[in-house]
């Protein structure tokens, strides 16, 4: 069971559909209660009433800052070290091409084959881009810290993989980063609101992540970028954005980046979209990351356990140790996208990724063991009974 004084799980304070259970946070976290209510004041008051007197009055202008303040102390970043806007793609180009001009003579991005691919096409496309001989040497994730030498320049990986949830050791693998002369930036998507995150700690010199996953800001959610304080002043955005000037309505000609982390702004802040967010991050202000990583061990050892004794027809493909391992459990099933189908027609919610992988995130502020055991109760009889054998779930639909 659950310890009790870790006051989790917090379901009151998220709008979730009666039955069900939502076991698809680390894809897209569910509406908090607060979130309806601030947006419709937005659209209304500020929006509707005040116009585009709202960037002042209601300081929309300030929302990265002040919303990269409120994700960075989820991450283990100072004050005024991560902005908000864009997507995690365009944050994943902006740290990586800025890496790369810190090591001019050197031409090789290291990444592992467990990386989201959004992540490797950045890479691909700046390469391209920058056309001077750049390569992406990919590995496997268990071969990563061998692959650290002194030509790599870049090395770029996901903390917990979107397959199997596998973690990496955030510090070793910056310390042997670093050992070797190389820049490390680190993608936070399916950490930041799921397990304990040092990145002052961990010395690495940038951080990316998105916030629709586990810190439940809605679809399509601005992304956020960490820069190191002690270098940001030094860093060259290639995407020079007009709110990323020190001065923008001075309407200079030529690009001159603000000082420190405002230089990593592109575009004008999408403020509905920010303002969800920043009243979802509220949701956090009493919960403890520590306790929340606890409570989501005990959630996914017990689905391992339930799972394995229950339904052998499936293969654990996360790790097996919980410390090496994110806040989702994946299971590989030949017959994979039918059953997972057939689970969210009985409302239990996961979501697949090819090719045989179901994926379930535990996610300690809205789910508890009952939630867990219910699951796995259904999971069980899909199988045993073949009730994922129709042609109606076995149809790929668009997003899986």
């Amino acid at each position: 069971m659950i310890d009790l004084s870790t006051r989790l799980p917090v379901k009151d304070r998220f709008i979730l559909p009666k039955r069900v259970i939502y076991l698809d946070g680390n894809s897209l976290g569910p509406l908090p209660r607060a979130v309806p209510e601030r947006l419709n004041q937005v659209v209304s008051d500020e929006w509707g009433q005040h116009l585009i007197k709202g960037w002042n009055q209601d300081e929309w202008m300030d929302q990265p800052a002040r919303v990269g303040n409120q994700v960075a102390r989820l991450i283990g970043a100072p004050e005024g070290s991560v902005t908000m806007g864009d997507t995690l793609s365009i944050k994943v180009f902006q740290a990586l091409s800025a890496a790369l001009e810190m090591r001019p003579g050197r031409k090789v991005i290291l990444s592992d084959s467990g990386n989201f691919p959004s992540d490797l096409y950045m890479a691909e496309g700046l390469i391209r881009h920058l056309g001077k001989g750049h390569e992406l040497r990919v590995v496997e994730p268990d071969a990563v810290s061998g692959a650290i030498t002194d030509e790599i320049a870049v090395v770029m990986l996901t903390q917990v993989g979107y397959r199997t949830g596998q973690m990496h050791d955030m510090d070793a693998i910056t310390r042997k980063t670093h050992e070797a002369g190389a820049v490390m930036v680190w993608d936070l998507a399916h950490s930041a609101g799921a397990v304990p995150v040092d990145l002052a700690g961990s010395g690495c010199e940038f951080a990316v992540g998105c916030t629709y996953k586990y810190l439940n800001g809605g679809p399509g959610a601005p992304a956020f970028i960490y820069v190191r304080p002690d270098i940001v002043d030094s860093v060259e955005p290639a995407l020079s954005g007009w709110l990323g000037h020190d001065a923008p309505f001075a309407f200079e000609p030529s690009y001159r980046p603000a000082a420190s982390i405002e230089r990593m702004r592109v575009g004008t802040p999408p403020v509905l979209q920010m303002t969800a967010l920043e009243e979802a991050l509220k949701v956090w202000d009493d919960v403890d990351i520590g306790a929340l990583r606890a409570a989501s061990i005990a959630l996914s050892e017990l689905f391992i356990a339930e799972v394995e004794s229950r339904c052998p027809g499936l293969t654990l493909a996360s790790p097996r140790d919980p410390a090496k391992r994110g806040s989702q459990v994946s299971f590989a099933y030949k017959n994979g996208y039918a059953a997972m189908r057939a689970l969210i027609e009985r409302d239990v919610i996961g979501d697949y990724r090819a090719p045989d992988i179901m994926r379930f995130g535990f996610t300690p502020l809205y789910l508890d063991d009952g939630d867990v055991r219910s699951a796995v109760d259904i999971l069980q009889e899909i199988l045993e009974r073949g009730l994922w054998d129709r042609p109606d779930l076995k149809q790929a639909s668009r997003v899986t």
